[in-house]
């Protein structure tokens, strides 16, 4: 005997129109600084400016994910995409780690050959570039500071904009002491800073989205007490056969075997057990979305072990 329950939508509600808007307006202010900040860079000669351009090209690649996987995710279900287009955020999330790692790799490469040989830095366009940019990201975290932050999708474009203030903090102070001290290595050594900040974001990323691509369970879910809830209820004898796993970043889902009493069959007990059980999940651990088979304890025995 099956069931198969789910609860409210996760992540892409009735808002969904609403923060897609607030997103793209993010993403044109960030994509617009960029270009200009990237233009400066080259004409100052300032490797830092030119590798914090490189992190707002992945920051405004987050946006871009999070704004389409708003629009993908009003996408109904199909008979060949059985959960729609939600994962594609997930598959969105790891090209960027990967593109971010690869910018990353190239800017530590030019920033190890000006270590060796420094070039002219203007300090003062350091500067006035990287205080626009404090600015740009202040309105940049105002707007999504409006949109559902209790959506994971919303709430990871804004911590990769709050990241990138400390990368336009270090071309800051980099500018000053450049001014100040007329030594040009600070340069290089400012926008190996920014490769750490971006290699721990792809780092973060790939982390993530590979966990849900490999069905890892939740970090926020421990199953042994999950296991622990599902026996505690009347009737039932064993859980086996227990999985976790995440659809997309706010949409966990669960699965499990249940051995109950032989009665429950008999008596049409059965249809409570999985009203409990799914009222135990959502009200302990928030899943919403779970799968449960009830089986005899017969039935359970004849079982192929799989895993």
């Amino acid at each position: 005997m099956h069931e198969h329950t789910t609860g409210h939508t996760h992540g892409f509600d009735h808002d969904a129109p609403r923060d897609r808007t607030y997103l793209l307006a993010a993403l044109l202010l960030i994509l617009a600084f960029m270009c200009g900040e990237f233009i400066a860079g080259l004409a100052v000669h300032a490797l830092v400016l030119i590798a914090d351009a490189g992190h707002m090209l992945t920051d405004a690649a987050a946006l871009g994910i999070a704004a389409f996987a708003l629009q993908l995710a009003g996408k109904p279900a199909t008979p060949t995409l059985t959960y729609g287009y939600k994962r594609m955020e997930i598959l969105s999330a790891a090209i960027n780690g990967v593109s971010l790692l690869i910018v990353s790799v190239l800017i530590a490469v030019e920033a190890a050959q000006r270590l060796i040989a420094p070039q002219q830095v203007n300090g003062r366009i350091v500067v006035i570039v990287a205080v626009a940019g404090v600015a740009v990201n202040c309105a940049v975290v105002l707007l999504l500071r409006r949109a559902n932050r209790e959506s994971l999708n919303i709430a990871g474009a804004l911590s990769h904009i709050l990241t990138d203030l400390w990368a336009f903090l270090a071309a800051a102070c980099a500018g000053v002491l450049i001014m100040l001290t007329h030594i040009m290595m600070l340069d290089p050594i400012a926008s190996l800073v920014v490769v750490l900040l971006m290699a721990r974001a792809s780092w973060e990323l790939l982390r993530d989205s590979g966990k849900i691509l490999l069905e890892g369970t939740p970090s926020r879910i421990n199953l042994a007490e999950v296991k622990h809830h599902l026996l505690s209820e009347d009737h039932v004898q064993d859980v086996h056969d227990l999985h976790a796993w995440v659809v997309t970043s706010d949409l966990p889902a669960l699965s499990a075997h249940i051995v109950i009493d032989d009665s429950c069959f008999s008596d049409g007990h059965a249809p409570e057990i999985l009203s409990a059980l799914s009222s135990c999940l959502a009200g302990h651990f928030d899943l919403v979305h779970s799968t449960f088979q009830l089986e005899t304890a017969a039935q359970a025995r004849d079982e192929h072990p799989v895993h």
